[in-house]
């Protein structure tokens, strides 16, 4: 099985590249971010074409969440236990919940596809929400995790944190001054991994960035971020046999500023029960 993610920054404007990139990969599980749209918006006939079907949640033309799947997808969850909600200027426990999480069970496999809060600054009351959404993604993932050890488990999309000093090569991303590389922030990354899943492609590639800004020639200049993730359970990362960073997928023609992130799993001898075509 193959499963990758991608921010890709408006579906509607980078359908036929996406869905060209998966058939190309022969990915069977894309988790997707920053759809930009509300359900009945996203083009699901280019997914549906290519053999894919769609579990999608959107609520306007900000953030949303997507996973295509080659198998059926199962219990879908448009929210985590205890996760935040927000709204600029109002405070208290009833912030409307945004369209940053989906969760499904494919071909055994349980996945989530997320797109962490930006943070936007320092000061900001957005930069609170972002720490506390997490905080409760950890106890949602403490308790799954402890609960269900024996399922594959993972988390996947964008984290908008760069956890260690080499994931930066942004000059414009700097501690104590911006988001993303803050200690809090950096902290609650790592509570999350000890939580009980850990970054399954960083052992296999300890380099390399997955975000670069649009302005200021950041992708000609290598300036990028590493801040799309894959964090495996220990079920699901004893199941990855490689993993890939599609750097490529940031060149051409109206790309995503983020790029693909794949890993190959090995679920037993009949985990692809796909039809062979000759």
């Amino acid at each position: 099985m193959r499963i990758a993610t991608w921010n890709v920054n408006s579906i509607r404007a980078r359908s036929g590249r996406v869905v060209d990139w998966m058939v190309r990969e022969d990915v069977d599980v894309l988790a997707m971010q920053e759809i930009k749209c509300k359900p009945e918006q996203f083009p699901v006939e280019a997914f549906e074409e290519a053999g894919y079907e769609l579990a999608i949640h959107g609520l306007n033309q900000w953030n949303g969440v997507a996973i295509a799947s080659r198998t059926p997808i199962g219990e879908v969850e448009t929210s985590f236990p205890g996760m935040p909600g927000f709204l600029k200027g109002l405070e208290g426990p009833d912030q409307p919940q945004e369209a940053r999480a989906i969760g499904a069970t494919v071909g055994g496999v349980r996945v989530w596809s997320l797109y962490v809060p930006n943070g936007r600054s320092l000061g900001d009351p957005h930069y609170t929400y972002k720490v506390d959404w997490l905080a409760a993604l950890t106890e949602y993932t403490r308790a799954e995790t402890s609960a269900r050890p024996e399922v594959p488990f993972a988390l996947m999309g964008d984290f908008n944190i760069a956890p260690l000093d080499e994931d930066n090569g942004d000059p414009a991303v700097v501690e104590g001054q911006t988001t993303h590389v803050s200690p809090a922030e950096r902290q609650a990354f790592f509570t999350l991994e000890n939580a009980g899943v850990t970054d399954v492609v960083r052992p296999r590639i300890p380099e390399g960035y997955t975000y670069w800004d649009y302005k200021q020639l950041k992708f000609p200049r290598n300036e990028g971020l590493r801040i799309d993730f894959i964090l495996g359970s220990a079920a699901f990362a004893e199941a990855v046999t490689d993993a890939s960073i599609h750097r490529n997928e940031r060149k051409g023609d109206a790309p995503s500023d983020h790029v693909p992130v794949l890993v190959e799993l090995a679920l037993g001898e009949d985990d692809d029960d796909r039809p062979m075509i000759f």
